[in-house]
């Protein structure tokens, strides 16, 4: 058997309805004394935007919106589906559906996403880009043509070999493209956040990880804000190549 809702989750979206849907959602959590992380939840799961506004019935005594008009369609020139009208013929349905989605979001929770999303993309590329040993080599196909010939058919094939070092190279310049990317992630949610929010906590251990290796590479470049693109990247292999050592002394 279900529990029946708390009267706070209740009082909560009065106020917020009450208040034109202007109330912000941390005020509401003080004047009810729970987290604003708790409104921000019940918020999403009970689709507070999605509720429809109530509209008085009928016009206002004096209303002329339907001077001139003998009923039947709209006149001629009208555009009142103009904005609708544009979504459904331009857009896919998956994105239709995906701004639906969205729409029950609150900005904080979007940014949290993003942070999200920038750390998977760096665990992923250090997964897929894995670089084993210095003697790691890929070997790949580019180009395969048919050969005929008197005695037989053959084929001639191109191969495209990445040693470790072109590998180790491409995955460091992309590993420095989505540190960028995931500490203005993390930087736009800190600045949004409450100071209450759970979020926070780990938001400052994928920080201090950032921060780490960035100061490694900093250690190694002397400090320098001015380098370009291929001194970061120079910069940071080095400092892989200097935990690379250590592990290995470690292991000794």
């Amino acid at each position: 058997m279900s529990r029946p809702r708390s009267d706070n989750r209740k009082k909560a979206l009065q106020l917020w309805l009450k208040s034109g849907r202007t109330m912000k959602l941390v005020d509401i959590a003080n004047e009810l004394g729970v987290s604003d992380v708790l409104i921000r939840k019940w918020k999403f799961q009970d689709k507070w935007d999605e509720i429809p506004a109530k509209r008085p019935r009928g016009a206002p005594k004096g209303n002329q919106n339907a001077k001139g008009n003998r009923g039947g369609g709209a006149p001629k020139g009208n555009q009142n589906a103009l904005k609708h009208g544009l979504y459904r013929k331009l857009l896919p349905d998956e994105l239709r559906d995906l701004m639906k989605e969205v729409e029950n979001l609150d900005p904080l929770d979007m940014l949290w996403h993003g942070v999200e999303l920038a750390y998977a993309k760096m665990l992923w590329a250090q997964r897929i880009m894995f670089v084993r040993s210095k003697d790691d080599l890929t070997k790949e196909i580019k180009r395969e043509k048919f050969m005929p010939g008197k005695f037989g058919n053959g084929t001639e094939e191109e191969y495209e070999l990445q040693f470790a070092w072109d590998k180790e190279a491409a995955q460091l310049k992309a590993f420095a493209t989505i540190n960028k990317e995931l500490r203005s992630a993390i930087k736009q949610f800190l600045a949004a956040a409450p100071e209450n929010d759970e979020r926070r906590a780990k938001l400052e251990l994928m920080q201090a990880q950032v921060e780490k290796v960035r100061a490694e590479v900093e250690s190694v470049k002397g400090g320098g804000k001015n380098a370009d693109a291929e001194d970061w990247v120079a910069a940071l292999k080095e400092a892989a190549e200097r935990r690379r050592a250590r592990q290995v002394s470690d292991d000794e």
